[in-house]
């Protein structure tokens, strides 16, 4: 095993704690700040405020502490997995996540898994075809990538479930509510992915070995298939996994569009209510996301690429 691995895992973790620790830190920033009274932000419009009430929640928070200890305080919970209960629903925020992570991480998985076949068929269709098959792909992928997620939805809906009634166009319960949803968010990220690879695959090509392998009678699908794609694969590598911690931070609007009860849903529902112990717990899933998915990426780019373990990228 190369010396660096061990520090290069040390480095990632650390970094993981140092978002978690900002993320962590802005969001009581955000409630510490907010004009007038921290329980009635808390509690929001849609919550009789009766004094026991109020008093619960003073207590929970330690508003009566100094600012310094109130933060400890808060850093403890998050630490704990405790990020409060949610006054508005009258239940703990950790089971309001448990419910609705698992449908969430579904459509996020569903569409990762669109997304990346969509860009492969992209660009090496693109790769091997001709000029007027790379023009074609190009202006598909330029209005993939352009066009609103929420645009695309409503139209999936219109075409696919009031047209033809192949699938329901609202709901989360059972493969056939999955479809849509995961295409509508799988289609702009499939394109950019393309466009991405396919740059890779292009300048996989230009390299000297590329004339060599077509000299030894490797078709000119073989040598993109087998050579062009596992040479495009660091920087499409490193987009998925952006790309995946999106969908698993949550698909606000995909979700608010096909009525799907997730995280994404939760959210909105939250911050309309200013429903701030929720709003803060699914902003520290949504960092714990990004940085796990993140470091697995510069772990996998280590493990796929040799010149970034010994730092050359000659």
């Amino acid at each position: 095993m190369n010396a660096r691995w061990p520090l290069i895992a040390l480095r990632r973790i650390a970094e993981v704690f140092a978002v978690l620790w900002g993320a962590a830190t802005l969001s009581f920033l955000a409630l510490a700040l907010i004009p007038g009274d921290p329980v009635d932000a808390l509690l929001g419009p849609n919550v009789g405020a009766s004094p026991a009430l109020r008093e619960t929640v003073s207590t929970d928070l330690g508003l009566g502490e100094p600012i310094l200890v109130r933060y400890v305080m808060f850093l403890g919970r998050i630490a704990t997995l405790n990020f409060g209960r949610s006054y508005r629903l009258g239940r703990d925020v950790t089971d309001l996540i448990g419910e609705r992570i698992s449908s969430t991480a579904q459509l996020a998985l569903g569409a990762f898994a669109i997304a990346i076949a969509l860009a492969l068929t992209l660009a090496v269709v693109s790769s091997i075809g001709g000029r007027m098959t790379r023009s074609v792909i190009g202006t598909v992928e330029l209005i993939g990538s352009s066009a609103p997620s929420f645009w695309i939805g409503i139209l999936a809906i219109t075409v696919f479930s009031f047209g033809f009634g192949w699938f329901p166009s609202t709901g989360s319960a059972g493969f056939s509510a999955l479809v849509l949803p995961s295409i509508t968010l799988a289609i702009p990220i499939g394109c950019i992915l393309s466009r991405v690879l396919r740059e890779g695959i292009d300048h996989a090509r230009a390299q000297p070995f590329d004339a060599t392998i077509r000299a030894r009678g490797v078709s000119r699908s073989g040598v993109v298939i087998k050579h062009g794609l596992r040479h495009a694969t660091i920087p499409t590598l490193t987009l998925s996994g952006w790309a995946l911690a999106g969908f698993l931070g949550g698909a606000v609007l995909i979700e608010t569009v096909f009525a799907r009860s997730g995280l994404g849903r939760l959210l909105v529902d939250a911050i309309t209510t200013r429903d701030i112990p929720v709003v803060t717990a699914v902003v520290m899933l949504s960092a714990l996301a990004f940085v796990l998915v993140n470091m697995l990426v510069d772990l996998l780019s280590l493990a796929v690429d040799p010149r970034l373990r010994t730092g050359s990228r000659s």
